[in-house]
């Protein structure tokens, strides 16, 4: 508790600097450096707020049981009630900072790259990675984040064999990252005549998106390809040589954008995934060296194993990492995913503060 007490102080005394710079006139003067300090000064905030609560709620703990044997029973009694109470309320309050004190990901506020690619299952995989377009898109729509298609290969039913979207936002990251992986669906496909039940599966991939300042991409390791696009298309999109296919030499990562009209655009497109890519590439490179027991934490991008069952039948989803199972997936199909990214989150959290 002594060294516990000890990182608070030393918190609280960041927090008071910090503040003091955010007066300074030097500060002020530039931008980014007042951002960057002020968006600090508002984390740090949150802690300290909860760190004083704690210290009030203790305070009055401590003068609560002393009333417990007060000469006046009715005093007493109250004071007994109280301090099961302020107990309660110390234990929540304790909690909730030792999750603002847990170390944040540092790449939690970055915007996303979003692959969905159908797997097993043929026709009823594309459609099901339509399906998932289509909850993520609402998902995103009801918190107020913008959505961009950046790459598809649809499929004549509609489905798609792959589909790339970038979703920018507050925290968007911080949020997403749990949905990377193998997501199963188990339903009667549209061209089932028996009326069986299929298993399909789609893999998810969440990437941060990547600054230029992130990942550093020489022009001459870069060969740019461009030709007719091809598939669904209308007018000049598969009329003119506006598709375009990077490929990354030294790592042997293809991108391929053609869904735009403009050639630039395409090309804009393509470099954003392929800066999103590499970004993923090296952070798993970064995780292996530091621990093979790591990948197996929720959150850390391992795509190899089944992460979710959509039971259509069955109006449930489960999510297998945490063994939440919810019997409203036709809301969840419309985008209604804070339960199970809210208990997600909480987990993740839970596991760092073990590790810790």
């Amino acid at each position: 508790m002594l060294e516990f007490d000890k990182r608070m102080k030393e918190i609280e005394a960041h927090y008071s600097e910090v503040e003091t710079l955010l007066g300074d006139p030097a500060v002020v003067a530039n931008r980014e450096e007042y951002l960057k300090n002020a968006k600090l000064h508002s984390d740090l905030e949150k802690i300290v707020q909860q760190y004083r609560q704690l210290q009030a709620i203790k305070t009055r703990l401590q003068d609560t049981r002393a009333l417990q044997d007060d000469p006046d029973g009715e005093i007493a009694a109250l004071a007994r009630e109280e301090t099961v109470e302020l107990k309660q309320k110390l234990a929540a309050v304790e909690q909730e900072l030792e999750l603002l004190l847990v170390p944040r990901d540092p790449l939690d506020e970055k915007n996303i790259v979003i692959e969905i690619r159908a797997g097993t299952g043929g026709e009823e995989a594309a459609l099901f990675a339509a399906d998932l377009l289509h909850m993520y898109t609402k998902f995103a729509e009801k918190k107020g984040w913008r959505v961009e298609l950046l790459s598809s290969h649809p499929t004549n039913r509609r489905g798609f064999k792959e589909v790339i979207i970038s979703i920018e936002g507050k925290g968007v990251y911080s949020q997403m990252k749990f949905e990377s992986g193998i997501h199963r669906v188990q339903r009667v496909p549209v061209t089932e005549t028996q009326g069986r039940i299929h298993t399909s599966a789609v893999t998810v991939a969440v990437l941060p998106e990547a600054e230029e300042v992130d990942v550093v991409i020489k022009p001459e390791d870069l060969r740019i390809d461009v030709f007719r696009s091809s598939g669904p298309g209308g007018q000049s999109v598969n009329t003119t040589d506006s598709a375009v296919r990077i490929t990354h030499l030294s790592s042997g990562l293809v991108v391929t954008c053609q869904d735009e009209k403009s050639q630039h655009k395409n090309r804009a497109k393509a470099m954003k995934v392929l800066r999103a890519r590499l970004l993923d590439r090296e952070r798993e490179m970064q995780q292996n060296a530091i621990s093979a027991s790591r990948k197996q934490q929720v959150g850390t991008g391992d795509r190899s194993g089944r992460i979710r069952t959509y039971n259509f039948p069955q109006n449930r989803m489960t999510d297998h990492r945490i063994g939440l199972t919810l019997r409203k997936l036709d809301l969840i199909m419309q985008g209604e995913l804070d339960d199970i990214i809210n208990q997600l989150v909480l987990d993740a959290q839970t596991q760092k503060l073990k590790a810790l």
